[in-house]
């Protein structure tokens, strides 16, 4: 909660990747708020128990999110989706305005890696979701110490100098620092 809270404010692609983690953190313990509160909760280091509490009651209700939206197994909770959904509008009008040269070109230059992955079976998803879909499954290769071909961590090194783009942008806009109207 903590960290996410502020990821949420600096980054707003590092936040995604790690509620997406988040979510299948909860999926590992069974979505078990017990086994939570004593593998992460408990252990957590907080300032009061105030704040443990507050803890305790946010992975309480991201749980409650998860199974009110049938998630429980695969698949992401709708505060999530909408983050997805934001960013790429965001995409779409920075690109459509043309105000930011540097986005467009690195979009551009990663344009053929995304179009790759779309081939290899995510059709139907947004260039934006794609590349998040990319990185979250490099971390997770990361995590099992899978090996990664150099091909592959081109792609990631690429996609991953797009996304601080998009991230630091959508930063800047959000605080009212760019505009994107004609």
């Amino acid at each position: 909660m903590f960290i996410a809270r502020k990821l949420k404010k600096e980054n707003i692609c590092e936040y995604l990747l790690y509620m997406w983690q988040i979510e299948d953190l909860i999926r590992a313990f069974g979505l078990n708020i017990d086994l939570i509160n004593e593998k992460i909760i408990k252990t957590y280091p907080v300032h009061s128990e105030q704040e443990r509490k507050d803890l305790y009651g946010w992975y309480e209700s991201l749980i409650e999110m998860m199974r009110l939206e049938n998630v429980q197994e695969n698949g992401h909770i709708q505060l999530n989706k909408n983050i997805i959904i934001d960013l790429n509008d965001f995409h779409n009008l920075i690109m459509k305005s043309g105000k930011v040269p540097a986005y467009n070109a690195k979009f551009f230059y990663i344009l053929p890696f995304i179009n790759q992955l779309r081939m290899k079976g995510e059709a139907g998803l947004s260039d934006i979701e794609l590349c998040f879909n990319f990185m979250y499954g490099i971390m997770v290769l990361h995590i099992k110490k899978t090996e990664i071909t150099p091909e592959t961590k081109q792609t990631q090194e690429e996609i991953g100098k797009f996304m601080v783009l998009l991230a630091k942008n959508y930063k800047v806009y959000k605080e009212g620092g760019l505009d994107l109207e004609a």
